[in-house]
C-alpha cells in the first residue's frame, strides 16, 4: 500500500488559520484584525537601505550561510546593548528566514523522535507542526484566563525522564502575557535541575507595555542551554522581509545551522543589510514604537469592552484576547467564521492555539497593530453585535 500523502505526525494540523481568515477578509471586504501584521511600513530609511542593497548589488546573490557579517555583528551588538550579552558574531549568531524558520530549525536540530517538548499553550500554531516534524511529543502547560500566568507547579509536574526541552515564548503570543523575572527564575531552575534545553521565542521583545522583557539566557547556568530567537518583522514593521536570528553557544548555533541549511539555505540578502541598519536605530525609536502600540491597545480594549466583550488587556505583543460569552456566544470558532458576514471584521478563535479546547472555547484574539482609524472602523462595525 502506498504511503499516505500527509505524514501521520502532521494529521489534524490542517491549513493555517491565518491564511484561511485572511482569505475571508479579502472575500468579504472585512477589516482584518486576525493576522498580526501592521498596515503601515517601518522607517523609510530602513526601506531605503534595502533598496540601496539591491541597486548597489550588495545583496542580490547568495549571502553567507550564517548571514552577512554586518547583520551578525548588529545582532550581537543589539544583544549587548539591551541585555548585556557578549555573543561572538562569528560563532554564536545565525541569521534565519524569520523566527518561524528559527524555531523549526532549532526543534529539528535538538529533538529526537519520542522526546517530549513542553510548550505553554495557547501557542503560535507553527510550534505544534515543528514539534511533530521533529518527531517530538508535545506536552502543553496551559496559561489560563484572566491573567494567563504560567502555573509553575504544573510545569514541574509535566517534566519527565523523556523531556528534552522547554519551548518558551515571552512576550507571549496570543495572550500578551510577559513572564516575570521570578517566573523565569523558577523555569531556569527547573531546566538546570532536570538538564533541559530551552528554546525561547522573543520576537515581541520590544513590544512590552507593562513589566519588562527578561531573556531567560541571562540567568546563571542558562546561556549554555538556551537557544534564543528573535526577528526584525515585528520590531521594525517589515514582516514580509522574514529576517530572524538565533543566538546561543557555538555548539547550539552550529546544531541549529545544520538543520537550517536544508530548509531555506539562505534568504533575504538585501533585507539583511537593511536590518543591520535598523538594529542600530536610537533608543527613542524603540520607546516610541511601544508607546504607539500601547495607545492602540488601549483604544481597542476600551472599544471591545464597551461592545460587551470580556477583555484581557495584554502586557505585550500585538494582540488582545477577549471572551465572547458575555455576548451570548458559546463557540469562538463559529463566532469568528460568522463575523466577516455579520460585521465585516476578521478575528482569530483562540481555540486553534490550544490542545485543551475547552480552555479557549469562548476566547477570540484581535490584532491592534493597525492605524487608529482602522481600529475605530472595526469597532464601529463590531457594534452591531453588542448585547
Amino acid at each position: 500500500m502506498r504511503r499516505p500523502l500527509l505524514n501521520r505526525r502532521l494529521e489534524g494540523l490542517g491549513t493555517t488559520i491565518f491564511a484561511e481568515m485572511s482569505a475571508r477578509a479579502l472575500a468579504t471586504g472585512s477589516v482584518n484584525l486576525g493576522q498580526g501584521f501592521p498596515d503601515t511600513d517601518g522607517p523609510p530609511e530602513i526601506a531605503r537601505a534595502a533598496a540601496d542593497a539591491v541597486l548597489n548589488g550588495d545583496g542580490n546573490q547568495y549571502p553567507p550561510g550564517p548571514g552577512i557579517p554586518a547583520l551578525r555583528e548588529a545582532i550581537a551588538s543589539h544583544q549587548h546593548r539591551f541585555y548585556g550579552f557578549g555573543y561572538d558574531p562569528a560563532t554564536e549568531v545565525l541569521v534565519t528566514a524569520g523566527a518561524t524558520e528559527a524555531v523549526a530549525a532549532a526543534l529539528l536540530a535538538l529533538v529526537e523522535p519520542g522526546d517530549e517538548v513542553i510548550a505553554f499553550e495557547p501557542y503560535y500554531d507553527s510550534y505544534a507542526a515543528n514539534i511533530a516534524m521533529a518527531g517530538g511529543v508535545r506536552v502543553p502547560v496551559t496559561l489560563r484566563a484572566p491573567d494567563f500566568r504560567p502555573n509553575l507547579d504544573e510545569l514541574a509536574s509535566a517534566i519527565t525522564d523523556r523531556t528534552r526541552l522547554i519551548l518558551l515564548n515571552t512576550p507571549h503570543n496570543p495572550t500578551g502575557s510577559v513572564f516575570t523575572r521570578e517566573e523565569l527564575r523558577v523555569i531556569a531552575g527547573l531546566a538546570i535541575e532536570r538538564d533541559l534545553l530551552v528554546v525561547t521565542d522573543e520576537v515581541y521583545e520590544h513590544l512590552v507595555y507593562a513589566g519588562e522583557h527578561v531573556p531567560i539566557a541571562l540567568f546563571p547556568g542558562m546561556r549554555e542551554r538556551t537557544v534564543s530567537i528573535s526577528s526584525a518583522g515585528k520590531t521594525f514593521s517589515f514582516t514580509g522581509w522574514k529576517i530572524g536570528w538565533v543566538t546561543g553557544t557555538p555548539e547550539l548555533v552550529s546544531a541549529v545551522r545544520t538543520a537550517k541549511q536544508f530548509l531555506t539555505y539562505v534568504s533575504g540578502g538585501p533585507f539583511q543589510y537593511a536590518v543591520a541598519t535598523a538594529l542600530g536605530l536610537p533608543g527613542s525609536y524603540f520607546a516610541a514604537l511601544a508607546a504607539d502600540l500601547k495607545a492602540k491597545r488601549d483604544l481597542l480594549a476600551a472599544g471591545l469592552r464597551d461592545i460587551g466583550f470580556t477583555v484581557y488587556p495584554p502586557d505585550g505583543t500585538y494582540f488582545i484576547t477577549t471572551d465572547i460569552e458575555p455576548l451570548g456566544e458559546k463557540d469562538g470558532i463559529a463566532f469568528c467564521m460568522s463575523l466577516p458576514d455579520r460585521a465585516r471584521v476578521v478575528a482569530i478563535p483562540s481555540a486553534v492555539f490550544y490542545d485543551d479546547k475547552e480552555a479557549g472555547r469562548t476566547q477570540v484574539r484581535f490584532a491592534f497593530c493597525k492605524r487608529r482609524e482602522i481600529l475605530e472602523e472595526a469597532l464601529g462595525r463590531l457594534s452591531v453585535i453588542a448585547g
